[in-house]
C-alpha cells in the first residue's frame, strides 16, 4: 500500500473539497487539510489551463508560507463549453443555464495543480484535461437535477461521481480528472519526489499467504 514518510515530509492538501480529500484516501495517503485562503474571484481570466494552473499554485503557495517545511497540494477544476468557462452555479437560474449548454455536447473539464515545498523550493505544477459528452437533457431532468442540490458546489453544476452520472455519455481522459483531482498525475510526482513510497510485501509474499 503507498503510503507517506519516505523523506519524512507531512503532506498538506490545501484544499476543502471533499471530493479530493476523498481521492486521496483511496490512493492511500496520509495528510492533513489546510484550505487556502485566497480570494478566487480576483484572478484574471485567462484560457482554462493557465487559470486552472495559476490558482492551484496560489492554493498551494499560500499554504506552504505557514508549512515550510511540508509538502502542499493545491488544485483547482473548471468547466469549459464552446470557449466559455463554467464555475461553480450561485443559483437554480445559472445552473440551468449550465446544463443547458451542456446539453448534447462535447466539454473540456480542466484541473491544475500544484505541489510545493518552501523549505527546499521545489515547486511542479501541471494542467490535465478530459473530455466529456454530456447527453441531449430535457428540461424534466434538468429540473429534477437542480431540484436534488447537487449541482451547487459543482464546476459546471454536475457531478460525475454522483447521481450527475446519468447525464455522461462518455469521457475521453482521466476521470479522476473530472471529480476534481487527476490522481494518476499527482501520485507520479509524488512517487518521483520522494513525498510517497510504494513499500509493502513483495509478490512473493502475497502468494505464500
Amino acid at each position: 500500500m503507498p503510503h507517506n514518510g519516505v523523506d519524512n515530509a507531512d503532506l498538506i492538501l490545501a484544499s476543502q473539497s471533499p471530493r479530493r480529500k476523498y481521492l486521496l484516501e483511496q490512493a492511500g495517503l496520509t495528510f492533513r487539510v489546510i484550505p487556502s485562503r485566497i480570494d478566487e474571484s480576483k484572478r484574471p481570466l485567462s484560457p482554462p489551463g493557465d487559470y486552472v494552473q495559476s490558482l492551484a499554485i496560489a492554493k498551494a503557495e499560500d499554504v506552504a508560507r505557514s508549512n515550510p517545511d511540508s509538502w502542499v497540494l493545491g488544485a483547482d477544476t473548471i468547466v469549459a463549453v464552446d470557449g466559455r468557462m463554467l464555475g461553480k452555479p450561485k443559483s437554480a437560474q445559472e445552473a440551468h443555464i449550465m446544463l443547458r449548454r451542456l446539453s448534447g455536447k462535447t466539454h473540456q473539464v480542466f484541473t491544475g495543480f500544484c505541489i510545493c515545498r518552501q523549505r527546499t523550493a521545489r515547486q511542479l505544477a501541471d494542467t490535465v484535461r478530459t473530455e466529456v459528452t454530456v447527453k441531449t437533457l430535457t428540461d424534466q431532468e434538468i429540473n429534477w437535477y437542480i431540484s436534488t442540490g447537487e449541482p451547487f458546489d459543482k464546476a459546471g453544476a454536475y457531478a460525475i461521481q454522483g447521481l450527475g452520472t446519468f447525464l455522461v455519455r462518455r469521457i475521453n481522459g482521466s476521470y479522476t480528472n473530472v471529480v476534481g483531482l487527476p490522481v494518476c498525475e499527482v501520485v507520479e510526482i509524488l512517487i518521483r519526489e520522494g513525498v510517497m513510497g510504494l513499500e509493502g510485501r513483495s509478490i512473493d509474499q502475497h502468494i505464500a499467504g
